[in-house]
């Protein structure tokens, strides 16, 4: 499954990417978001990894992330393995106008494991899409009340 959102924020692309880039902002644009822990590498580059902790209703779900491309703003791509899931995500920054930036997060859904993931997937494949443009409006809403 594959599938792409984008948003356009009211700030200048630097502004954007310094939000973008720090883990400690996660909360305030990722609903459900724990922690974040560094595991292995260079933070930020390529190879390296992070252990991502989520509540979700009565679960928690980790994920790991693998920064497979860092050049921002053009692109970031990251592989994300979790017991339910694996998916790649790249992201994307083009500067509009002078305070305006354009961000853009493709989605690919690798594989699904155990039958609610496998159900969702199938039945309702656009609930990961919405997923996907909620955090992107929030993270647009993050850096318009922080600059």
């Amino acid at each position: 499954m594959k599938f792409s959102c984008q948003v356009e924020i009211n700030a200048p692309i630097d502004q954007v990417l310094e939000l973008f880039v720090n883990p400690d902002n996660l909360k305030e644009w990722q609903d459900g978001f724990i922690s974040h822990e560094h595991l292995n590498g260079i933070a930020g580059e390529k190879g390296a990894q992070t252990k991502f902790k989520y509540k979700s209703g009565r679960n928690t779900i980790e994920l790991i992330e693998t920064i497979r491309i860092n050049k921002l703003p053009k692109e970031f791509l990251a592989l994300y393995e979790a017991k339910q899931m694996i998916n790649t995500m790249s992201s994307s920054f083009t500067q509009i106008d002078e305070s305006k930036t354009l961000y853009t997060s493709n989605l690919e859904y690798i594989s699904f494991h155990g039958f609610l993931p496998k159900l969702m997937a199938k039945l309702a494949p656009s609930m990961f899409q919405k997923q996907t443009q909620k955090w992107l409006d929030q993270f647009k809403e993050f850096v318009e009340r922080t600059i």
